[in-house]
């Protein structure tokens, strides 16, 4: 049996459910009418669901019904479902009006995985464990695993799952159908960096009789861009980008306060233990240089997404075996975004695999990026996504089914 004619069979049903999700992003944790959505496609599947209580996740598990040993294995698919605060301005039939979007293309990790969820179960008596389907919400920055995780979804099968995998589109970068993945670190750790500076305000006519936030604030953002490239290897390196600035209401007067945010990205446990301490350090020295205080609040987000490596060359094969070799292409270094699926491998051997999904006649270099309101994402992979998904699960379980 292939999975992946299997999944060809199923590729306007895909491309229906996906075309509806995108028509109706729900942001955070609470997504009731992409729940809804998700459980009219598993209806009437032989599947136990179960609905989350702090959020509206989806855990769905398959009970495989082929002869099984002793320790039969379970495997944990997840995808994500939330979208974003962005206004869609991709241009796309079937674009969102409702002033969020989904930029990031869990859309089609739903969807995919709703696909997936179809094909196992149409083979579930040749499958010698069981598998649970993990419908997140909450990815983006809600940290949706934390909650999955805390009501169970990782021994939702009776057990702890054995192998974890998870999928990502991308719009850029990566050509069409293209997948990628590597062992070790895969995706960076992520922290938010508040910083509030507090100094006399005053007129601008008269700096020298004020203690202006703004000049050390913008002295604080410059030192701490030049401190990640001189403290951290370049090899293991530190990503630290300033979204949010603010001060002032009139161009001649100096305010008491400014501030800024930023995003801080790590690739090593080390890198980010080191970092509150030395930022600090940075902002304290530059505010004492100019009479004014810094209060600085460090948060930690998102470890570091980590893949096991035999999973890692797992995956790479199930791919090469399932779409053939040229499709599979090694991730040379790690990507700079974070996941909170960094959560379920850290206690579930498992991999992070990307998949490009650039519309044909579109420059992948070129293209928007993810999160942009410009993003498109090539419904075409669908059916290749679920039945790669799918593929993870069944090489482990009953390697003849794929």
């Amino acid at each position: 049996m292939d999975l992946r004619d299997d999944a060809r069979g199923l590729g306007p049903d895909l491309v229906a459910l996906r075309r509806e999700l995108h028509r109706m992003p729900e942001v955070g944790l609470t997504l009731p009418r992409t729940r809804d959505r998700v459980l009219a496609a598993l209806q009437g599947l032989p599947l136990e669901i179960t609905e989350g209580t702090s959020t509206t996740s989806v855990t769905a598990v398959l009970r495989g019904t082929a002869p099984r040993g002793d320790t039969a294995p379970t495997v944990l698919l997840r995808g994500d479902m939330d979208g974003l605060p962005v206004g869609e301005a991709s241009g796309e039939s079937f674009a969102a009006e409702t002033g969020t979007m989904h930029a990031c293309g869990h859309d089609l990790h739903t969807t995919a995985l709703a696909g997936a969820a179809q094909l196992l179960c149409a083979h579930r008596d040749r499958l010698a464990g069981d598998v649970v389907f993990m419908f997140q919400p909450g990815e983006e920055g809600y940290d949706g695993a934390a909650h999955m995780i805390d009501e169970g979804v990782l021994t939702a099968a009776g057990h702890r799952a054995d192998h974890a995998y998870a999928l990502h589109v991308f719009a850029n970068k990566l050509p069409g159908g293209i997948v990628t993945t590597r062992p070790g670190v895969m995706l960076s750790a992520s922290h938010s960096l508040d910083v509030v500076v507090r100094g006399a305000g005053g007129h601008g006519s008269n700096p020298h009789t004020a203690r202006d936030p703004i000049a050390a604030a913008a002295e604080m953002i410059t030192a701490l861009q030049t401190m990640v490239t001189r403290r951290f290897d370049a090899f293991d390196p530190v990503v630290l980008t300033v979204g949010v600035v603010a001060a002032g209401s009139a161009r001649n007067v100096i305010p008491d306060t400014a501030r800024f945010e930023a995003t801080v990205r790590s690739y090593s446990a080390g890198h980010a233990a080191l970092l509150p301490q030395l930022i600090r350090e940075v902002c304290d020295g530059v505010a004492a240089a100019h009479g004014v205080r810094a209060e600085v609040t460090w948060a930690d987000q998102y470890p570091c997404t980590v893949n096991d490596d035999d999973e890692a060359a797992f995956a790479a094969g199930v791919t090469r075996e399932l779409l053939g070799e040229e499709r599979f292409v090694p991730a040379p270094h790690p990507s700079s975004g974070s996941e909170d699926f960094s959560r379920v491998l850290a206690a579930v051997p498992g991999a992070f695999l990307g998949v490009g999904a650039c519309p044909p006649g579109t420059d992948p270099d070129g293209a928007p990026m993810n999160h942009s309101p410009l993003a498109r994402f090539d419904d075409a992979v669908l059916p290749d996504a679920a039945a790669l998904y799918a593929a993870l699960a069944g090489t482990r379980l009953a390697p003849e089914v794929v």
